[in-house]
């Protein structure tokens, strides 16, 4: 008798307290629509804790309704990467429950609103990058990969605007992966013109191009086959390292480049470069040194390492001339390097020949 008064007390404590959710839910459903957001946030963080334990109804409108709230924060532009990545998670919870479940509720809404997420979130980013937002448009492309994986475009887009924000920790992160992932960027972009803007706008494949033309949106369409962005993920990696002063890993970087493009102008230059740095570590290193016998000798050992560092970088920027004999950035640091090692003759020649 006992027991069956308590599963009773039980039922009744659960079933009281699933109401009482449903209602905050239903408040907070208010505020969406009165456009205030932020505190339809502020309920659904109190109850979010105690909706683990809801019947799946109550879960499916609790995570609908927080889908929609943060995925209207992230179309306001409101930390829009953040609040994206939210909404993400709380339409993905949405599946998972009713799946489990199978009692569909919400579940066609909630795939349609991560399609148009996406969306509009590539779209911002794209205008983030136009407006010189570019650690924005590099937050905003990178939530969307990680939302889509298969779509790599955008780890690229993320990359590249990461750069751009000299943000080059993100930007090695970013070009690292794509290296790991082989990626090329090679393939086909389809693109079809709006015809309410004007503006010609990419499609993630053909299909999807086809149904925005059959639906009388799109018009124009054209196929693009890009060249490959192989060489410029190298130099881009290889750049971000050398401004992070790991010149080790830039060097490598740059070397693969050229076994991308042997032609590659930056990558020749900057080889040179990075040579020259690390002559100066060596200078550093010879600045600390004492007058001890044993530091002296060590010190004649890295002067002598010192010439041939210096002089390594020399066949970088005379294949750098050949390739474009008037680069004036090779011309400058070849004269200096001649210079510096007193090769008069080599120097003269090189003067007289600008």
């Amino acid at each position: 008798m006992k027991k069956s008064l308590k599963t009773l007390l039980v039922l009744l404590l659960l079933n009281t307290g699933a109401h009482a959710q449903k209602e905050e839910i239903k408040e907070a459903q208010s505020y969406l629509a009165k456009g205030k957001t932020q505190e339809a946030v502020a309920i659904l963080k109190k109850i979010e804790y105690l909706v683990i334990n809801a019947p799946v109804e109550v879960k499916s409108d609790f995570y609908f309704t927080k889908g929609n709230v943060y995925k209207d924060l992230a179309t306001k532009n409101i930390d829009a990467a953040t609040n994206f990545a939210l909404a993400v998670g709380a339409y993905q919870d949405v599946l998972l429950y009713e799946n489990d479940s199978q009692i569909y509720k919400y579940a066609f809404k909630a795939s349609v609103a991560l399609k148009e997420m996406k969306s509009k979130l590539v779209d911002g980013a794209y205008n983030d990058f136009k407006a010189e937002k570019f650690k924005e448009s590099a937050d905003k492309s990178y939530e969307v990969y990680l939302f889509d994986k298969k779509d790599v475009r955008n780890l690229f887009n993320a990359a590249s605007a990461s750069l751009s924000a000299k943000d080059y920790k993100s930007a090695i992160k970013y070009f690292e992966e794509l290296r790991k992932l082989n990626y090329t960027g090679e393939g086909v972009l389809f693109y079809a013109t709006n015809k309410k803007t004007k503006t010609e706008e990419a499609f993630v494949s053909m299909s999807a191009r086809e149904a925005g033309i059959q639906e009388g949106l799109y018009e124009k369409p054209r196929n693009v086959n890009p060249p490959s962005k192989k060489e410029e993920i190298m130099t881009s990696l290889a750049f971000s390292y050398m401004e992070t002063n790991d010149y080790c890993s830039a060097e490598k970087y740059f070397e693969d480049g050229l076994q991308v493009n042997q032609n590659c102008i930056t990558c020749y230059i900057n080889l040179a470069y990075i040579k020259i740095e690390f002559k100066k570590e060596l200078l550093d290193l010879m600045g600390t040194l004492g007058n001890s016998p044993k530091e002296m000798q060590q010190y004649d050992k890295l002067d002598a390492q010192k010439d041939d560092i210096v002089k390594s970088a020399i066949p970088y920027l005379k294949k750098a001339l050949t390739i474009e004999p008037k680069n004036e950035n090779a011309t400058k640091s070849l004269l200096g390097i001649y210079r510096s090692l007193n090769m008069t003759s080599e120097y003269n020649t090189l003067k007289s020949s600008m």
